[in-house]
């Protein structure tokens, strides 16, 4: 493992001492070390350099709970204040009396809001590489729930967070009309909390932008990066994906809060940039976070019923075989990324290592 990442190292010094020798111009420089420092980037993947991804992974992984700990440490008042709370939790759960019955229904509706709420995160994050959890999860719930209301009756069945079978209330019968609004009351906690959480997801791209707006943006940083070339080549752009990415902008930065509303509402492919932008512009928090919050939990929610209760015959067994190869997939390519990511991410912190070192020098 040494000597892979010695090799890596090793092969960034030696094309810039070449260039040197060459007598190119500074910034041919900076353009030829940058390039050669991505490309180093991309080649760490498990199925190129295996033993130098994973020990990097490792590293990284180290130091990103290093960097974790010295944060919870700088807020200890905040954490021994939540330890507080949650021993406090634990004593009521574990103490026996009749406060359990509500005990019970809380940690239920707790952790029913927490699993839809962490599918909405997983839906939205990653700017455009999420799992469309809609599709494999919310919507097939939906369709379930709609089958099940016709199949009764009615939507009085139990609560969520449901058995492994919907049961149908005692007597059966039509005791009331199943209409799109009916089973939008059923549904309403899971997919508000599942709107929320994809907008939850769409924070991290808006505080990157943010940072870097404020304390200038890391040159090699191509998220960032592919975000100012967009902007400054969209113009001149005669694709209709680019002018699309751009009408959002434009739309994100001068319409401010209804422009975001606006764009959030509608199922919008290329919201994944509405985040960058609103942090490269500044926009308040609670506008963009607010604004995102409304459209999708609540707009967008009601209009995503709505369609899948207008298609929702669907053959659920089908579907769900369908549905378990495709979340089994999309698992594993999360885990393969993750540990890219993070093992690229510590060749980075190599790479300006060594170009500190340089300036020194």
């Amino acid at each position: 493992m040494a000597a892979n990442g010695d090799s890596f190292e090793q092969s960034q010094r030696r094309p810039g001492a070449k260039d040197k020798q060459n007598g190119k111009s500074t910034d041919s420089l900076l353009i030829d070390r940058r390039l050669r420092d991505k490309e180093e980037r991309l080649s760490l993947v498990l199925w190129r350099r295996p033993v130098t991804t994973l020990h990097y992974f490792l590293l990284e992984t180290l130091i990103k709970l290093k960097e974790l700990t010295l944060k919870l440490w700088q807020r200890r008042g905040s954490v021994l204040l939540f330890l507080l709370v949650c021993s406090l939790f634990s004593v009521a759960y574990s103490t026996e009396g009749g406060h359990q019955e509500y005990v019970k229904y809380l940690e239920k509706k707790f952790l029913w809001c927490a699993y839809w709420v962490g599918l909405g995160i997983l839906s939205s994050v990653g700017l455009g590489t999420g799992l469309h959890t809609f599709l494999l999860y919310l919507g097939p719930h939906i369709a379930s729930v709609t089958l099940a209301a016709y199949e009764c009756g009615s939507t009085n069945f139990p609560e969520p967070p449901y058995p492994d079978q919907i049961i149908c209330p005692p007597g059966g019968g039509v005791d009331e009309s199943i209409s799109l609004f009916s089973i939008m009351s059923k549904v309403r906690l899971e997919a508000c909390m599942w709107g929320a959480g994809t907008a939850i997801g769409e924070l991290p791209p808006y505080f990157m932008a943010r940072a870097a707006r404020k304390s200038g943006a890391d040159p090699e940083d191509e998220d960032y990066e592919e975000f100012e070339e967009m902007l400054e080549q969209a113009q001149n752009a005669q694709d209709f994906v680019t002018r699309a990415k751009l009408g959002v902008q434009h739309m994100v930065q001068k319409v401010g809060f209804f422009g975001i509303l606006a764009c959030a509402s509608i199922p919008n492919p290329l919201f994944d940039l509405a985040g960058i932008t609103c942090g490269h512009f500044l926009v308040p928090f609670w506008t963009f976070f607010g604004a995102t919050l409304i459209g999708k939990a609540i707009i967008k929610m009601h209009i995503q019923v709505g369609l899948t209760f207008l298609d929702f015959d669907l053959d659920e067994n089908w579907l769900s075989w369908i549905f378990e190869k495709v979340v089994l997939i999309m698992v594993c390519y999360f885990v393969i990324s993750i540990v890219n990511s993070m093992a690229q991410s510590y060749g980075k912190r190599l790479q300006q290592q060594r170009h500190s070192e340089e300036k020194t020098k």
